[in-house]
């Protein structure tokens, strides 16, 4: 496997795995109102849904401009329940391995114009690399939010996802 690929296998498990906490918690925890960087946890697993719907259209062949348009609007819809959101990221989950599987070169580069910042050469992997990067910031964000509504986070670190990922694999053999 290579890197990018891992870094986003482990983008998805640590969104499950913060996706798991919500679960845990009362179903009202999703859509309270908290003072941060978004109205409510709905609100900051929409935003992140939002962006890997869109870079996934980038990466298949939709300009920037176009892919923001199509997906920013949902930026601010909201699920009604966590479920829903295990079931839209396990969704562009497998578009998004259907696409790596389909990847000789994740060297290859497209001109990306990305209107906060301009045009530039950006690789399929500096794309992917930006995705989990921003994933972690925002599951930053979430845990900060928990802990401001009274419960505790879960450590989604990619030095757990080290020693989880093995387990995980041994697991699914055993099975």
């Amino acid at each position: 496997m290579n890197y990018p690929e891992q870094m986003y296998h482990y983008h998805v498990w640590a969104s499950q795995i913060i996706m798991q906490r919500v679960q845990e918690l009362p179903p009202a925890v999703l859509h309270q109102e908290v003072g941060s960087s978004f109205p409510s946890l709905a609100h900051a697993l929409s935003h992140m849904y939002a962006v890997d719907q869109m870079w996934y259209l980038v990466l298949t062949g939709t300009s920037m401009p176009e892919a923001l348009q199509i997906c920013m609007p949902r930026n601010g819809e909201t699920f009604a329940i966590i479920e829903d959101y295990f079931e839209r990221y396990a969704e562009l989950s497998n578009q998004y391995l259907e696409w790596f599987s389909q990847q000789t070169n994740l060297e290859q580069t497209i001109l990306l114009d990305n209107p906060f910042a301009g045009v530039r050469q950006t690789s399929f992997a500096e794309m992917v690399l930006h995705l989990v990067n921003h994933g972690t910031y925002h599951r930053g964000n979430i845990s900060t939010m928990l802990r401001q509504l009274g419960h505790a986070s879960v450590m989604n670190d990619y030095s757990r996802f080290w020693y989880e990922v093995p387990k995980l694999r041994s697991n699914s053999l055993n099975t």
